[in-house]
C-alpha cells in the first residue's frame, strides 16, 4: 500500500517519525499527494531558488497562485503556466480541456479576469501510431473549453518529435487583468473564519492525478484513465463570474482553487501560508455520489471548485452570489489556531496531521548529476550544399515549419474584442480593454538546443521569449515557465534540468526579466526513455502606445528587408542542431547556436526603438530555419487583395547564410525613404555596442527570388506550406 502511493525510500519512515504513530489510510493518501514531486517540487526546489524573480514591475513573485506584474494606471496582470501532460497522453480531449480550466482558476482566483489563453504542445513523429489521436484530442480539448468560457486562445507553438512519442507535453498558459487594489492571495491567518467550498460537485475524477503526475509512465499507462479529471467549461464560466462579483467587496480573505490533489492541496497551502490550522467536515461537502468516503473527497480532483474563507458573518450574502449564479456553495470547515489539519467525516475523526508536515517538511533533494560531453561546433563545410530553392520548399512543407493554421483556427482568436494580432506571427498582441495600452505574449523553447547543450538551449528560450516580444514592439516584463524533464532520480536527466535552470537564471539577469510564478513537470518518460529537455517560456510584455506596434504581415512592395542584429557572416556560421541540418543528413547533432546575452539586449533594444519611432511596422525574428526562412514567412504572411508580396535576396547563395540559426537577429522592413537614417542611426548604435545592419532583400512580385537559382511562386510555397498538417490530420500520406 505504501509502495502504490509513490513514496521513495525513506519518506514513509520521515512520515512516522512527524506523526508519531502509523497514518490513517485517509492521512497516507494526504502525505501521498502532498509529499508527491507533482505538489511539493522536493526534487527541483534547490535550483529554483536560483531563479531571479524580483523587478521594479513585480509585484507577487513565485509561490502564489500566479505571478502578478505592475503595468501602471492601477492595473495589474496575472499570469502562469502550468502542464497537463500526463492526463494528455491518457486521455486527450479531457487533459487538455482540464489543463485549460484548471490554469485559468489559478489566474482568477487572485482577482483577475481571464484575457487570453496560450498553449505550448509537443507531440510525437507524425509517423507513430498515436500521433494523430492526440493532436486531434488535445486540440479539441483546448479549442472546446476556451471556446466555450469566452477566452481567446491567441497563441502558442506546436511541435513534432519523435522524443515525445510515448509522453505528450500540453502546456496551458493564462494571462489576466486585474485592479491593483484587488489582488487575492491564499493565505488563511487567523482563527474562527468560515471555510468555504463553492463551484462543481466532488466526484471519484481524478483521484491520484497528482500522484500520476510524478511517475513514469510505463505499457499499462492506460489503465490510468481514471485518474484524468473531468472538465465542463460552462460552469468554469459561471465560476469566473460569480467569484469576480464576489470579489468586488471585502468579504475573501484567502482564496483557492482546488487543483491538484484537490481539497487536500487548497486547504493546506491556504491554512501553511497563513500560519494557521484548519478544521473540515466532509459530509458537507457538495457530492455527486452519496457514498464516497473521506479519502476520495479528500484526494479527489474534480474540476471547477474553490475554497475560500470569508470574513465571519459574510456567508449568507457570499451564499446568495454563487446561488445566483445556479453554484454549489457550502461552509465545510473553520480556521482553528491548532497549527493542524483536522479531516472530520459525520463526527470521526479521519486525519490529524500538522500542516508544517506536510508543507515545510516535505522532502528535499538535491539530486547528483551527470554532466554528457560536450558537442562539437558544426561548421558550414561540415554540412552537405542543398540548392536553396529546393531546401526552401522541402522545410517550408515539413512538419517542423509547415503552418499551424489548422489548429489555430479551431481556437476562438477574436472573442472580447481586444486582440490586435492574431496567432502565426511572433507575438499575439491584446489590448488592454479600456486603454491605448496592449500586452505582448508568447511560448517558447527549442528542445533540441536543451538536449543539446542544457545551459545554451535554456538561455535561449529565454531569449527567444524576450526576442518575440520585442518584434512587436513590447517591453519584456516578465516570465513564467513550464519545466518538462524525465526522471530526476537519474542523474543524467537532473544535470539536463539544473543546466537548463542556470541557462533561464542567466538568460532573466542580464535581460532584466524576471520569473513570476511556474510549474515542473517531471517523470515524462516512458519505459526508461525520457523526453527532451523541454523548459517552456512563457513571456509577457507591455506596449505603451497600441498604435506603435510591428506584425510579421505588414510588408510591402519596395520595402527595403534588413537584417539587423548579431549576424555572424557565413564563414562564422554554424548549423549544429539546425532544421537544415536534420534535412540534408537526416538528424541533429553538434553544439546548438550560442545566445550572446549583450548583443541580443543590445540589437533588440535598437529594434524596439525603431518600431517606437514609426521607421517599420514589420519585424519578424531569427529562429528555426534561419533568414531565409523568416524571410519566407514575411512574404507569406503579407499581401494586398489576394496577392502575397515576394522579395528578390541581396545575400550570397550559400546553404549557411540562408539557413543557419543565428541568434539574436530580426528583419525589418524599412521604407526608401528612411533607409539612410537607419543606416546612420544603427552606426551611431554600433560605435558604443556591435550591431549588423545590412540589406538582405527587396520586397515586390508575387515570387521568392534567389540569386542564381529558378524563382518560387508564392501560391506554390502556400500550398506546401499550408497543406501538410490538414492532409496529415484527414490521413492522407505524409
Amino acid at each position: 500500500m505504501i509502495a502504490a502511493h509513490g513514496f521513495k525510500a525513506g519518506e514513509y519512515e520521515r512520515l512516522l517519525e512527524l506523526l508519531i504513530r502509523e497514518p490513517t489510510l485517509t492521512e497516507l493518501g494526504i502525505f501521498s499527494v502532498m509529499w508527491s514531486e507533482h505538489c511539493s517540487y522536493k526534487s527541483s526546489k534547490v535550483w529554483l531558488k536560483t531563479l531571479p524573480t524580483t523587478g521594479p514591475r513585480v509585484i507577487c513573485g513565485p509561490g502564489e497562485n500566479a505571478g502578478v506584474i505592475d503595468i501602471g494606471d492601477g492595473q495589474a496582470v496575472i499570469f502562469k503556466m502550468e502542464s497537463h501532460n500526463h492526463p494528455s497522453f491518457i486521455e486527450p480531449y479531457q487533459g487538455a480541456a482540464t489543463g485549460v480550466g484548471g490554469i485559468m482558476r489559478d489566474v482568477f482566483t487572485m482577482g483577475a479576469r481571464p484575457i487570453a489563453n496560450l498553449n505550448a504542445l509537443r507531440f510525437g513523429s507524425p509517423e507513430h501510431p498515436k500521433t494523430r489521436h492526440l493532436v486531434a484530442g488535445v486540440v479539441a480539448g483546448i479549442g472546446d473549453y476556451g471556446n466555450c468560457v469566452g477566452v481567446p486562445t491567441v497563441g502558442g507553438e506546436t511541435n513534432f518529435d519523435a522524443g515525445y512519442n510515448g509522453n505528450i507535453l500540453v502546456n496551458a498558459m493564462c494571462v489576466g487583468l486585474a485592479r491593483t487594489d484587488k489582488i487575492f492571495y491564499s493565505a488563511a491567518s487567523g482563527a474562527g473564519n468560515p471555510v468555504v467550498y463553492v463551484g462543481s460537485k466532488t466526484g471519484r475524477d481524478g483521484i491520484h492525478g497528482a500522484t500520476m503526475a510524478s511517475a513514469e509512465f510505463d505499457e499499462k499507462s492506460d489503465e490510468k484513465r481514471p485518474t484524468v479529471q473531468v472538465g465542463d467549461p460552462f460552469t468554469e464560466k459561471l465560476l469566473i463570474e460569480a467569484c469576480l462579483e464576489l470579489m468586488a467587496g471585502d468579504t475573501i480573505l484567502a482564496i483557492q482553487d482546488m487543483g491538484a490533489a484537490g481539497l487536500t492541496s487548497s486547504s493546506i497551502e491556504m491554512a501553511s501560508k497563513g500560519g494557521s490550522g484548519v478544521e473540515m467536515w466532509l459530509e458537507r461537502v457538495p457530492q455527486r455520489e452519496a457514498t464516497m468516503t473521506a479519502y476520495e473527497i479528500m484526494l479527489s480532483e474534480s474540476q471547477e471548485r474553490m475554497l475560500m474563507v470569508l470574513r465571519p458573518g459574510s456567508e449568507a450574502a457570499a451564499e446568495a452570489i454563487f446561488r445566483k449564479w445556479e453554484l454549489d456553495f457550502a461552509v465545510v470547515g473553520i480556521t482553528t489556531d491548532t497549527g493542524s489539519i483536522v479531516i472530520k467525516h459525520h463526527g470521526a475523526v479521519e486525519a490529524d496531521i500538522p500542516t508544517a508536515a506536510l508543507a515545510d517538511e516535505a522532502p528535499q533533494y538535491n539530486r547528483p548529476t551527470a554532466p554528457r560531453a560536450a558537442p562539437a561546433v558544426i561548421r558550414a563545410q561540415d554540412v552537405p550544399a542543398m540548392p536553396l530553392r529546393e531546401a526552401l520548399l522541402k522545410l517550408m512543407a515539413s512538419p517542423h515549419l509547415a503552418s499551424r493554421r489548422w489548429i489555430w483556427e479551431q481556437y476562438d482568436h477574436m472573442v472580447m474584442g481586444d486582440t490586435v494580432v492574431r496567432p502565426g506571427g511572433d507575438s499575439a498582441v491584446v489590448r488592454v480593454d479600456g486603454s491605448n495600452k496592449a500586452l505582448a505574449l508568447t511560448c517558447d523553447v527549442t528542445p533540441r538546443y536543451c538536449y543539446a547543450d542544457p545551459y545554451e538551449g535554456g538561455k535561449q528560450a529565454v531569449a527567444e521569449t524576450w526576442r518575440n516580444l520585442t518584434a512587436v514592439g513590447a517591453d519584456p516584463i516578465a516570465i513564467t515557465n513550464c519545466l518538462n524533464f524525465g526522471n530526476p532520480e537519474r542523474p543524467e536527466i537532473m544535470w539536463e534540468f539544473a543546466e537548463c535552470i542556470r541557462g533561464i537564471t542567466d538568460a532573466c539577469r542580464a535581460l532584466d526579466f524576471p520569473v513570476v510564478s511556474g510549474n515542473v513537470s517531471l517523470y515524462n518518460e516512458t519505459n526508461g526513455v525520457a523526453i527532451p529537455p523541454t523548459p517552456a517560456i512563457g513571456g509577457v510584455g507591455l506596449i505603451p502606445d497600441i498604435s506603435r506596434i510591428a506584425r510579421i504581415n505588414a510588408l510591402e512592395p519596395d520595402d527595403h528587408i534588413l537584417l539587423i542584429g548579431n549576424h555572424q557572416g557565413d564563414s562564422a556560421l554554424e548549423l549544429g542542431q539546425s532544421l537544415y541540418q536534420q534535412l540534408t543528413i537526416g538528424k541533429f547533432y553538434g553544439k546548438p547556436p550560442r545566445v550572446d546575452l549583450d548583443h541580443e539586449h543590445n540589437a533588440g533594444n535598437f529594434v524596439r526603438r525603431l518600431i517606437r519611432q514609426g521607421v517599420t511596422r514589420c519585424v519578424h525574428d531569427l529562429s528555426d530555419g534561419g533568414m531565409l526562412v523568416a524571410l519566407a514567412e514575411m512574404a507569406l504572411a503579407s499581401n494586398i487583395g489576394l496577392k502575397h508580396i515576394g522579395f528578390s535576396g541581396e545575400f550570397p547563395p550559400y546553404h549557411a547564410e540562408a539557413f543557419g540559426e543565428d541568434q539574436g537577429c530580426y528583419l525589418v522592413a524599412i521604407k526608401d525613404t528612411e533607409l539612410d537614417a537607419v543606416f546612420e542611426s544603427a552606426q551611431i548604435y554600433s560605435s558604443e555596442y556591435v550591431l549588423t545592419c545590412l540589406v538582405v532583400a527587396q520586397a515586390g512580385g508575387d515570387s521568392i527570388v534567389i540569386p542564381g537559382e529558378v524563382p518560387i511562386k508564392l501560391d506554390e510555397l502556400r500550398t506546401l506550406h499550408e497543406g501538410w498538417l490538414p492532409q496529415y490530420m484527414n490521413g492522407k500520406s505524409i
